[in-house]
């Protein structure tokens, strides 16, 4: 079930032995005292990808509202509370401690962790200043795999069917061997897809948003001592169209990581010392597109884009029982993120012949800071807070291009270095005001850094342009919000004011229309339009979120919410145009609603609706995005204890979902009626 998760701070109970578990320490009590909102294991196992649970929180959304079944990996950046979604992302996701987001574009390749691999996942939302640092700019998402079987071995798997040539397996399974518990987890799904452009619109140019992808993860604990170290390595790939002929995108990678952790005693310390890489790679093709959407001709290819992340990071707990009236909790630590990347690409193509030129372009970035959070539970009482201070760089910045004929360059460019540093904090109260009431009030604020995409990569989709900019400068955003919940009775709801401010936001903005040649970026065709990254200006939100769920019987249960975020920018300056608009891809409006109800000892029937309100597709709000409702209905029939027979059909009245919009009208729609059968086998 999806519940506002502020749980209550338990003791550890002293353990008669030494027990193999994942190394992590376990959530921070000031967590309770902020916005969280958690996705527990019934709601994953319904679930065929992350993003697709995530979803079932209002306002909380990819740049675009197409789910990675079909969205392209440069737009799976995910961000909270339609504050401004981005390509790049404005929300840090966390597995187990360890980053997703990309090392090259901040967007999360989701299939690199399945529903089945996990156990629970918490969406943190407003900044992230505190322990979790840069890049949680209107939030965090903390995902924790499954830990290894209790006894002996354990896991899932899930094999399903759908339409369209839908095929998945996925699973996750656990054993021990001797000292060590191992977990392997893995993906592999294929798909013919769907042709984003519909009716009389489509021409011969459209095609379908096929996929092929596959993950695999292998992760091996052991304790040492009272600790325990966690090892593990996992691999990705996903294949898929972009929606026109010619036109494909291929992300992969594969990371390490090391973890040693602690847990604290109930009068003691605790620590966490963890270690990670990640290396990935995106080819990436467009094409521009005719009038009459008969034929296409290629654009750019994108066909090399390594990149590589490492990181480490360090934490100090005590839990003291006794202090000041109350129970104190505090912890210290640093961490540092290193970046570095280059696209490697081939463009202009003005007459269809053939590419003439090839551009690479890239560098490298870095931010590494120290922070101290605490927190202090009294009676009903608690009060947390934490302070930040990073350092960021963005150096070794390079463009050049040539003529692919002569070799004769065209383009060589260093970036000057630039770095500087930005001190966050956070504080927060909540008070339990008996009777299943609780109220809170918090105050935050967080970055987030430029990315080696946004500085550095210039690309296309369709007739448009967006050019990087080297001089971008971290986003920071400041906020404040209050809450009241209550949950008593099998009756829960709660609803939080906030207020948020987004300064130097990076934002795509419009320089100018095809058909026109312009510097550096070259020929823009008719239909499309050049846009730039740049920090402009602004972003106020002003926002209203409301929950509720009730068990109206042991059989039946019911859940809401809904989310309304008033945002508009400022563009000052150095974007005026701007001023007073609402930020691309930003609903005003957005709310979930479902039924869950055991018909039978056997049979359980699911309900999930989404709406949201209208859209605009581009900083200018020109191209506006209809407003949608879809409906997702599941049914389960328990075979056994361990097998579970389900059918889905997600988009049940086939609703058309706008999802993009070209300069001259063309929209692109999200995914038809999907229907699907599967087999969960739990062991």
């Amino acid at each position: 079930m999806i519940q506002d998760a502020h749980p209550p701070v338990v003791a550890p109970v002293a353990l008669p032995e030494i027990v193999v578990t994942a190394a992590r320490l376990p959530p921070a009590a000031a967590d309770a005292a902020f916005s969280v909102v958690r996705i527990d294991q019934e709601v994953l196992s319904r679930s065929m990808r992350l993003d697709e649970a995530l979803r079932s929180v209002p306002a909380v959304s990819l740049f675009r509202r197409t789910t990675s079944a079909a969205a392209n990996p440069t737009t799976q950046g995910i961000s909270l509370r339609a504050i401004a979604p981005s390509g790049a992302g404005r929300t840090l996701v966390l597995l187990d401690g360890v980053p997703l987001n990309d090392p090259f574009g901040g967007w999360v390749i989701w299939s690199q962790a399945t529903p089945e691999s996990l156990e629970s996942l918490d969406v943190i939302r407003g900044a992230g200043s505190g322990p979790y640092g840069a890049g949680a700019l209107t939030g965090t998402i903390t995902l924790r795999e499954r830990g290894p079987a209790n006894d002996g071995v354990g896991g899932v798997l899930d094999v399903s069917a759908a339409e369209r040539g839908g095929l998945r397996a996925a699973g996750s399974a656990s054993t021990r061997l001797g000292p060590l518990a191992v977990t392997l987890s893995g993906l592999r799904e294929v798909s013919d897809g769907y042709v984003p452009v519909r009716g009389s619109a489509a021409g011969a140019a459209d095609t379908p948003l096929d996929l092929d992808s596959r993950s695999a993860a292998l992760r091996v604990d052991t304790a040492l001592g009272q600790a325990n170290l966690s090892v593990r390595a996992a691999t990705w790939e996903e294949d898929r169209g972009s929606g026109l002929a010619g036109t494909r995108a291929n992300a992969s990678g594969h990371s390490l990581s090391a973890t040693a952790a602690q847990a604290p005693t109930a009068n003691g310390y605790g620590w966490r010392l963890q270690a990670w890489r990640i290396d990935s790679n995106l080819a990436n093709s467009s094409a521009s597109v005719s009038a009459d959407r008969a034929t296409t001709t290629p654009a750019n290819d994108q066909y090399k884009t390594p990149a590589t992340g490492w990181g480490l990071n360090a934490a100090l707990r005590r839990r003291m029982a006794e202090f000041a009236g109350g129970r104190l909790e505090w912890e210290l630590g640093a961490d540092a993120r290193f970046n570095d990347g280059e696209t490697n690409e081939l463009f202009s193509n003005p007459t269809g012949a053939g590419f003439a030129r090839g551009r690479r372009a890239g560098g490298e970035t870095a931010v590494a800071g120290a922070y101290v959070d605490a927190s202090w539970t009294a009676a009903e009482w608690l009060v947390a807070g934490g302070l930040r201070a990073d350092r960021w760089e963005n150096t070794g910045g390079f463009r050049q291009e040539n003529t692919l004929a002569t070799g004769a360059v065209l383009l060589d460019e260093n970036d000057p270095d630039r770095s500087g540093e930005v001190v966050s904090a956070r504080l927060a109260v909540r008070r339990d005001l008996g009777g299943g009431y609780a109220a809170r009030a918090a105050a935050y604020s967080g970055f987030r850094p430029a990315t080696l995409n946004e500085l550095h990569r210039p690309f296309r989709v369709g007739n448009d342009i967006t050019e990087a900019n080297a001089a971008l400068t971290p986003e920071t955003l400041k906020g404040i919000e209050t809450g009241l919940a209550f949950d008593r009775d099998g009756v829960r709801w709660g609803a939080t004011v906030f207020w948020n401010q987004i300064e130097d936001a990076i934002v795509n903005v419009t320089i100018g229309a095809g058909p026109a040649t312009f510097p550096r970026a070259g020929f823009v065709p008719a239909g499309g339009v050049l846009r730039q990254r740049q920090n402009a200006g602004t972003i106020d939100a002003w926002g209203v979120e409301l929950n509720g769920a009730v068990d109206l019987s042991s059989a039946v249960s019911l859940n809401a919410a809904v989310s309304w975020t008033d945002a508009e920018i400022d563009g000052g300056s150095a974007a005026a145009q701007l001023t007073g608009l609402r930020p691309a891809q930003a609903p005003e409006w957005s709310a979930t609603a479902g039924l869950d109800w055991r018909a039978t000892d056997r049979l359980t029937l699911a309900l999930a609706a989404r709406y949201e309100s209208s859209r605009f597709d581009d900083d200018l709000n020109s191209r506006v995005l209809d407003a949608a409702v879809t409906l997702d209905a599941r049914g389960e029939w328990t075979l056994n204890p361990a097998t579970t027979l389900w059918l889905a059909a997600d988009n049940l009245f086939d609703a058309d979902v706008e999802v993009s919009e070209t300069g001259t009208g063309i929209a692109g729609y999200g995914p038809p009626r999907t229907v699907s059968v599967g087999l969960r086998l739990s062991y």
